[in-house]
């Protein structure tokens, strides 16, 4: 619905209600998992760029760290290179590791620094190699055919630790971090890592207030199909166990719960596919996702 048709009170209204949270929220750190349609479709794009900005203009300190697997496979794809997955990861040889630096690091990091910058942030790209500020190890998978046999897939990783001395630097002087999640290891080899993953462990390494997954679906369904929020890991659990979180909500579920046990204060999916999806979400009291409170 355009803005021109609200009346004058209807926006004052508005308005009002994100006080509260403007107030609870201020200087409070926000890590976003930036990805999916709100990462692709340019009226998106444009929506997610002015929703960081604000929340930083009212006081409080977002961090956003992004995916780009589309985009990864769109230029693996342009010079003639398969993406492979074993167990939902991609295969990160040398070769595809050049692609996924290039577009994660460079491409894809400096259009969403650039587009924050566009609408009156001061956004500042950097990778996890920047400062070896995260700490990543290579990542071994469990084989689908041998029980108890490991997989090699290549430079994936996984983190060990972060250093959130350049983030708080960042924050502190009002600049906004957007992070490709790339670590390396002691020896500088670089790894491929997962963008929820990194966002969840960011956001506990920060002790942030929220971290916010923004996703192509409206979050946790009961068996109905109606939205679920204010859950506990405990009632996650019981929805795991009867079979209504299910499938690919799976992973994104675990990836919130774990940030909520490494310290972060609540954890949110949300649905990226709609206009302003973070304005709505922490600044109003429905919200537009799953709201997963921490222990």
């Amino acid at each position: 619905m355009p803005a021109s048709a609200f009346s004058p009170a209807d926006k004052a209204n508005i308005l009002s209600e994100a006080l509260p949270y403007i107030q609870r929220f201020y200087d409070k750190t926000i890590v976003v998992k930036y990805g999916g349609n709100a990462m692709t479709e340019p009226r998106l794009m444009e929506s997610f760029a002015r929703d960081i900005v604000l929340l930083k203009l009212v006081g409080m300190n977002p961090v956003v760290v992004h995916g780009g697997g589309p985009q990864i496979a769109s230029l693996l794809k342009k010079i003639g290179k398969q993406s492979d997955f074993i167990q939902g990861m991609r295969v990160t040889d040398e070769e595809t590791l050049d692609v996924v630096e290039m577009v994660l690091g460079g491409l894809v990091n400096q259009d969403i620094v650039t587009l924050i910058n566009k609408h009156g942030g001061r956004a500042v790209g950097l990778t996890g190699k920047d400062g070896n500020f995260i700490h990543a190890r290579k990542m071994l998978v469990p084989s689908a055919e041998d029980e108890g046999k490991l997989v090699d897939i290549g430079q994936v990783g996984e983190i060990v630790a972060i250093d959130p001395e350049i983030i708080e630097l960042l924050d502190s002087r009002d600049f906004i971090p957007v992070v490709a999640p790339l670590g390396t290891d002691a020896e500088g080899n670089a790894y491929n890592i997962n963008a929820d993953v990194a966002a969840g462990r960011l956001a506990g390494t920060l002790r942030a207030e929220k971290v916010i997954f923004m996703t192509n679906t409206p979050g946790v369904l009961d068996k109905s199909g109606q939205l679920l929020t204010g859950l506990t890991p405990k009632e996650i659990d019981a929805l795991i166990a009867d079979g209504t979180i299910s499938g690919g909500m799976l992973p994104k579920v675990g990836y919130a719960i774990d940030a909520v046990r490494n310290g972060v204060k609540a954890a949110h999916i949300i649905d990226g596919r709609v206009d302003h999806a973070l304005l709505l979400e922490v600044l109003t009291k429905d919200g537009v996702g799953t709201l997963i409170k921490g222990f």
